[in-house]
């Protein structure tokens, strides 16, 4: 046997002894974004800390402004080395009551449909991922005493809190993040028996919008038909922001947008995605995007706005006739290419100021914006890990885009200059951020084989 059949046979037998060590993991309920679940974030990540030093990594827990991160090195030497990231905090759980079994109680269910998962919060998202690639590694240096590359870890325990300390951390740290290339094991298949690398990330512009018209709610009886009525302002403006062949009207929006190279629209096009597909999961029938795009294009390769909330008025029990002295929306743009985040919100707060009229007014609040990602087709580490996951699954993998954003690449790129690949298990029906998440097992385990074949392919 060749030192990689030997360390996928190790995985193989030690899948038990894996899913116990996971599920002492998953025990630990590491809600980063509340405050009560301080000690429990910090006992996941020493959690974590042990486990790593178990297998001969130099490992230890590192102080933020919030929870700390986990920072791992294996190697030192002048093979090809390694940043690989995740995060070991996870969602609140609310509400309660929709979870079939307790959260923070792992145990191994069987599907409608007869498959095996792991049931319990965080087993997808993203502690189920994250040890996935940590057990890989154990195999191979249970196997072979080493590890087939250098491997840096920075494992976070905020991410799921918007990550507000990594970006400091990771400029501090630099010298000692120094890596050729990222590895990022948080993102899904494309579906249960096709692995998918994904290329390219949308970035993010986030706007809060308040239209203020009146110094007070007003009695509809004796000021409707004279007075400005914020909300009926507010509406107009989002209205306008897309036209009827659903593209975003706002200046310059689409400066930077690049064309998907014909090759891959060719190979988007053969996964054959429909709207029954897509769309029928949620209940709904029609694409609403960009007329003349295919539907995989309009999720993960073109520009979008979406408005994420509006508030205004009474929306209480009953009736009240009162026109509202304020409306707000909170906005979000999906960027790709080239797109600038902070001209596309200059851009913005423009075009809605030109709409507000002489006698309302409008205030903005800005978040933290980010550009989109995108490796190039024949990036080496894309080409190492199509053969690897093609080996493992026997199908080529799916090199997709991804219409989330996962900001951390942004910051590899922009800090420390690195590529980042993005490789993951997860499925879409996880239910990640849910009631009743899992991970499947055979996600799990196969994740675990591929990540010990796409070491060794690094390694060439």
């Amino acid at each position: 046997m060749s030192q990689l059949d030997q360390v996928l046979s190790k995985i193989d037998s030690d899948l038990d002894a894996s899913l116990e060590r996971l599920f002492q993991w998953l025990k630990v309920p590491s809600i980063s974004t509340d405050p009560a679940y301080k000690d429990h974030c910090r006992t996941a990540g020493q959690w974590l800390v042990d486990e790593l030093k178990g297998i001969g990594v130099e490992a230890s827990l590192r102080e933020t402004g919030g929870h700390p991160v986990v920072l791992g090195h294996a190697g030192g030497d002048a093979r090809l080395h390694v940043l690989f990231y995740g995060h070991y905090d996870v969602q609140p759980v609310d509400p309660l009551e929709l979870w079939e079994r307790p959260p923070f109680e792992p145990r191994i269910i069987t599907l409608p449909d007869g498959r095996k998962a792991i049931s319990a919060r965080g087993s997808s998202d993203d502690k189920g991922q994250v040890l996935t690639f940590v057990e890989a590694c154990r195999a191979w240096k249970a196997v072979t005493g080493s590890l087939p590359i250098n491997i840096t870890f920075l494992v976070e325990g905020a991410e799921e809190d918007g990550s507000k300390f990594l970006p400091e951390f990771i400029e501090a740290n630099k010298a000692e993040l120094k890596a050729d290339v990222a590895l990022v094991c948080d993102t899904g298949m494309w579906d249960q028996d096709t692995p998918a690398i994904t290329s390219s990330l949308r970035g993010m512009v986030y706007e809060e919008v308040i239209v203020r018209c009146a110094d007070r709610d007003l009695h509809s009886g004796s000021f409707g038909g004279a007075a400005r009525n914020p909300i009926h302002v507010l509406s107009k403006i989002i209205a306008a922001i897309h036209d009827d062949n659903g593209r975003i009207t706002i200046p310059d929006f689409y400066e930077g947008v690049p064309e998907t190279p014909t090759q891959l629209l060719e190979q988007w096009k053969g996964l054959n995605l429909t709207e029954e597909e897509f769309l029928g999961q949620v209940g709904l029938k029609h694409s609403a995007g960009e007329k003349g795009r295919m539907l995989i294009e309009q999720i993960q390769s073109r520009p979008t706005c979406d408005v994420n909330g509006i508030i205004g008025g009474y929306t209480g029990e009953g009736t009240k006739t009162v026109i509202a002295a304020e409306a707000r929306c909170k906005i979000s743009f999906r960027l790709v290419g080239d797109q600038d985040p902070e001209k596309i919100s200059a851009n913005f707060q423009a075009f809605v100021r030109e709409r507000i009229p002489a006698d309302c007014s409008v205030e903005f609040i800005k978040h933290k914006g980010s550009r989109a990602l995108a490796l190039p087709h024949d990036f080496p580490a894309i080409t190492a890990a199509k053969s690897a996951l093609h080996d493992e699954w026997k199908k080529d993998p799916i090199v997709i885009g991804m219409g989330g954003s996962i900001p951390v690449g942004g910051d590899f790129k922009r800090t420390l200059g690195l590529d980042t690949l993005f490789v993951g298990f997860g499925l879409d029906d996880d239910r990640i951020h849910s009631p009743n998440e899992k991970y499947d097992l055979k996600s799990f385990h196969k994740g675990t084989r591929s990540w010990a074949r796409i070491l060794a392919a690094l390694a060439k």
